[in-house]
C-alpha cells in the first residue's frame, strides 16, 4: 500500500504571536509539524505494522524551513518525503495549495492520502476535502477510527460528529482526514531521528508536478486576506454578590445596559 500524509509546518500553539502590518510576525517564532497532521502520521505508521510492505510518503508545499517538519515526519516513522518548492507556491490560497498538492499525489501514487483535520493557523480544513474533488476519490473527515478489511481495499471509518458518531464504508483509493482520538502520536526515537538526518528529501517544482498557475495562482487566488487582528482585550471577570434576588436583577442591568443583549 502507498500511503501518501500532507503535513504542515505549523507556529508553535504554545508561543505568543505578534501582529504587523496585519501578517503574523513569526520569523522568530518556534514552529512545529500541525498538530492534527501527526495523527496522520502514527496511523500511517500502525498500517505499515500491520502491512509491512506498506511505503509511507510524507508531502508538504513551503518555504525551505519546512523540510525540517519533514525530518521530523521521517523520523516519526516515514519512509521517503517529497518537497514542493517553488517561488510560484508562494502567496496560494487554500486552492491553490490543494491543487499542488494533487499534482503531486497523481506523480507519486497512492492508495491513501491521510491528512490533518485542519491546519491550527488558519483552520481552514479545506485541503483534504478539496484534493479528493480534484482527485475524483471518495474522502471522509475528522476520522476517529480506521479498520481495514482482510484485503486492506476498503475499510470501516468511523468519523466524528457533534454529539456522536458515525460509520461508514469506504473503498480505497480515497482521503481520509485525521481527528484527536484517532490515536496517539509517539515521540520520534533518537534512531528515527539519526535515520531521518541521513534520508534524501526529494523536490519538485511548480513545472515538476504541472501547476496550473493560470488557474490556480496567486493571481487567481479565491481568497484574500484582508485584515488580520488580534481577539478584543477582555474586561475582568465580575463577581455579583447579595441575596439571590439582588443579583439577578444586577444580573440582568448588566445584560441590558452594558453588554446590550437583552
Amino acid at each position: 500500500m502507498n500511503i501518501l500524509i500532507c503535513i504542515k509546518q505549523v507556529i508553535d500553539t504554545g508561543a505568543t504571536l505578534k501582529i504587523q502590518d496585519s501578517k503574523v510576525d513569526g520569523e522568530a517564532l518556534p514552529r512545529v509539524v500541525n498538530p492534527y497532521d501527526e495523527f496522520a502520521i502514527q496511523e500511517a505508521v500502525k498500517i505499515k505494522q500491520a502491512l509491512p510492505e506498506t511505503c509511507i510518503t510524507l508531502l508538504t508545499l513551503g518555504p525551505e524551513k519546512f523540510r525540517d517538519t519533514l525530518r521530523t515526519g521521517l523520523a516519526m516513522g516515514a519512509d521517503e518525503a517529497v518537497h514542493l518548492l517553488d517561488p510560484i507556491f508562494e502567496g496560494l490560497d487554500s486552492s491553490g495549495v490543494a491543487h499542488a498538492l494533487s499534482q503531486a499525489a497523481m506523480k507519486t501514487g497512492f492508495d491513501l492520502i491521510l491528512c490533518g483535520r485542519q491546519a491550527v493557523d488558519d483552520d481552514m480544513a479545506h485541503i483534504g476535502p478539496a484534493m479528493a474533488v480534484m482527485l475524483d476519490v471518495p474522502c471522509l473527515t475528522v476520522i476517529t477510527r480506521l479498520d481495514f478489511a482482510d484485503d486492506h481495499q476498503s475499510a470501516t471509518v468511523t468519523r466524528q460528529v457533534e454529539g456522536g458518531s458515525e460509520i461508514y464504508q469506504i473503498t480505497l483509493p480515497c482521503v481520509l482526514t485525521c481527528q484527536k482520538g484517532l490515536n496517539e502520536p509517539r515521540l520520534p526515537s533518537l534512531k528515527g531521528i539519526m535515520k531521518a538526518k541521513k534520508k534524501e528529501i526529494t523536490v519538485w517544482s511548480a513545472e515538476a508536478i504541472g501547476f496550473d498557475k493560470e488557474k490556480y495562482g496567486v493571481a487567481a487566488n479565491r481568497i484574500e486576506q484582508v485584515e488580520l487582528t488580534p481577539p478584543p482585550h477582555r474586561k475582568k471577570g465580575v463577581i455579583l454578590k447579595g441575596s439571590t434576588q439582588e443579583t439577578c436583577t444586577e444580573l440582568t442591568r448588566i445584560l441590558r445596559d452594558d453588554v446590550k443583549v437583552i
